[in-house]
């Protein structure tokens, strides 16, 4: 098996005849060229891997022919061959873009090891991007669900802001909306994805340690302060820091969050000198930051500093449309998940699902999908595979209005209370038109014992 490509560019023909014959003893598969002309053209056909590349070549020089690879790409490694005394020439080399250089008369041993360095840095680089393209498809917009009016109004919105240069954002939301996925595909088409996302949950974070984490400590700072440590505000410098909960840090903290939303520099806990970053700063909250303020419990200036661009995510009971296409998204990725093979869901259990307020919003939706994946063996989801919390849930908008309920008086001569029982069945399967669930919520009892009286009836 080939281990990679290499071209050697050199008029010496006895350097690239040793260096073919070296390479491709230890597996490589080695092209030759004597001038930088030649060289390019082999460089635009067989896309090698490693150019190991004479500065003094006929025609075009070495520093030329660098300069036309990195136009063509940029990332492909070039070593530079060099001869005694042209250091300086190889330091111009390795500004414009040279991996390494070796100085003739050169060890075919140090090729072979600067070879495979340079390799272990091509497979570094490719599982970077490899990480990086994997992250941006898992976060894209496209992953998204939602055709609701406030949903296509809050993407376009995070799309305009991920293109822009703006680097403050106050994402507001209730629990389980999304707010995490909204900020992700904020940075990772941005500018910015190839830099660091870092999250960071306040809550998760005990109040004496929040400071240190966030800037930092210079060592001594604190007795267990063994050795300076980098916050994660300088790990998260040049790409996105997303801070959730942001509602729940406590004021002193809040003041040293404003100065360095205001200035982007900080001081280390401990530490005496400035620390200046880039970073996109990416606020997330549950909270009502504006009854926050009025309590006290959160700084004003910090509220109208984040709230440069607010993104506000409404809940799920907010827009039923798009309760199906998340519900269809969630069975197709549980279906990958455990090799299941549901296709669908009735139109029944589906209103189940559309009438349920979902207070835990999407969090909760994929929840209860992930369950009925996981115990049920169906290809299509019934009302009976809907758990009983949500089966039997009993909204306001499920109440007959009063002059709706049933009234009967008992004659004179007495009746039987099975044939009332009967009677107020078949009037409740009337009023909701024969869907059982919801006959049983009007009727304040399980769905299960719904269906047992309308057996014990002859119903069924």
């Amino acid at each position: 098996m080939v281990q990679a490509k290499i071209l050697v560019v050199d008029d010496e023909k006895f350097i690239t005849w040793s260096l073919k014959q070296h390479l491709e003893k230890e597996g490589y598969e080695v092209f030759t060229a004597e001038s930088g002309e030649d060289g390019l053209e082999i460089f635009r056909t067989e896309l090698p891997d490693i150019i190991l590349l004479d500065i003094h070549l006929p025609g075009i020089s070495g520093l030329e022919t660098l300069e036309a690879i990195r136009k063509i790409n940029k990332e492909v490694i070039v070593v530079i061959i060099t001869g005694h005394g042209d250091i300086e020439t190889a330091v111009s080399a390795i500004k414009l873009g040279a991996y390494d250089f070796v100085e003739k008369p050169f060890d075919l041993n140090r090729i072979s090891v600067l070879i495979k360095k340079a390799l272990e840095t091509i497979n570094l680089k490719r599982e970077v991007t490899y990480l990086r393209e994997e992250q941006y498809d898992k976060y894209s917009f496209n992953n998204i669900i939602g055709d609701s009016k406030g949903m296509r109004e809050v993407i376009a919105l995070a799309k305009k802001v991920a293109e822009s240069d703006a680097n403050i954002i106050l994402i507001q939301g209730e629990s389980g909306t999304g707010k995490n996925l909204i900020a992700r595909a904020i940075h990772y088409h941005s500018s910015r994805a190839s830099e660091p996302f870092v999250e960071v949950t306040s809550t998760a974070i005990p109040e004496t340690l929040i400071e240190s984490e966030l800037f930092g400590y210079e060592k001594g700072a604190f007795t267990d302060a063994k050795a300076s440590k980098k916050g994660l505000f300088e790990l998260a410098s040049g790409g996105t820091l997303y801070l959730d909960e942001i509602g729940d840090i406590k004021p002193a903290t809040q003041a040293k969050l404003l100065r360095v939303i205001e200035d982007q520099t900080f001081k280390r806990v401990g530490g005496l000198k400035d620390i200046s970053v880039n970073v996109r700063i990416i606020a997330a909250t549950n909270k009502n930051l504006d009854n926050a303020v009025k309590d006290g419990s959160f700084r004003a200036d910090l509220y109208y500093r984040l709230k440069v661009i607010p993104i506000f995510i409404p809940p799920l009971r907010g827009r039923e449309e798009d309760i199906p296409l998340l519900t269809m998204h969630y069975i197709k990725f549980f279906n990958r998940e455990f090799k299941k093979s549901v296709i669908g869901i009735s139109p029944e259990a589906q209103k189940l699902l559309v009438d349920y307020p979902w207070y835990g919003n999407t969090r909760e939706l994929k929840n209860v999908i992930e369950r009925i994946c996981i115990l049920e063996d169906t290809d299509i989801i019934y009302p009976e595979h809907i758990p009983s919390e949500i089966a039997d849930y009993v909204g306001t908008e499920a109440v007959p209005a009063e002059d709706e309920k049933a009234a009967f008086d008992i004659p004179p001569e007495g009746l039987f209370l099975k044939d009332v029982e009967k009677d107020l069945i078949v009037k409740a399967l009337q009023m909701v038109n024969g869907n059982q669930t919801r006959a049983a919520r009007l009727l304040g009892i399980s769905r299960d014992a719904f269906r047992y009286k309308m057996q014990k009836f002859g119903l069924l």
